[in-house]
């Protein structure tokens, strides 16, 4: 038994990268298209979505997702990929467990909208933290209903930052 764990312990050791997401797309795309967030630090929110022109697109969120596809409606999406919540891996967001809503604060939303690759994973998440188990028309759709809410949230605390940082400066 302790002759595995040895073993096991060493091939730890020797292969950091095992079992980390390739985070390619965070560092070609490494600030989202719409609120400039590092896409590295929130790999595990990230999107990526890819048209049937050749053009891609990183966003940080599904948020700025929503942004985006509202912006581009002329143009055809042909893949879009989220980061897994807890590997941070790049998976299909139309296949994806979505958790929406509970307690863990979300990315760019008052109402978080957290991706899963599968179905356990999800429920697990959500019997800790709470939220809603939807399929991607779900979560899509309660981006595009918070999206008021969630752009006076934004401006607000930016408004606020921009503040504090004069009245430090004075």
């Amino acid at each position: 038994m302790s002759r595995i764990l040895i073993i096991l312990l060493a091939t730890l050791l020797v292969s950091p990268g095992l079992f980390a997401a390739d985070l390619t797309d965070a560092h070609e795309h490494s600030s989202c298209s719409y609120c400039g967030m590092d896409r590295v630090k929130f790999a595990h929110s990230r999107m990526l979505i890819e048209y049937s022109d050749g053009s891609v697109v990183g966003t940080c969120s599904l948020r700025c997702a929503a942004v985006e596809l509202s912006l581009s409606i002329d143009k055809i999406p042909e893949q879009i990929r989220v980061g897994d919540f807890d590997s941070k891996e790049l998976i299909d967001a139309e296949q994806a467990f979505w958790v929406v809503g509970g307690s863990k604060p979300g990315v760019m939303t008052a109402r978080a909208k957290w991706a899963f690759k599968s179905e356990a994973a999800a429920k697990g998440f959500s019997a800790a933290n709470g939220g809603e188990l939807v399929g991607f028309d779900g979560a899509i759709k309660a981006a595009y209903e918070d999206l008021y809410k969630d752009t006076q949230m934004i401006r607000n605390k930016r408004k606020a930052k921009k503040m504090k940082m004069q009245s430090q400066g004075s």
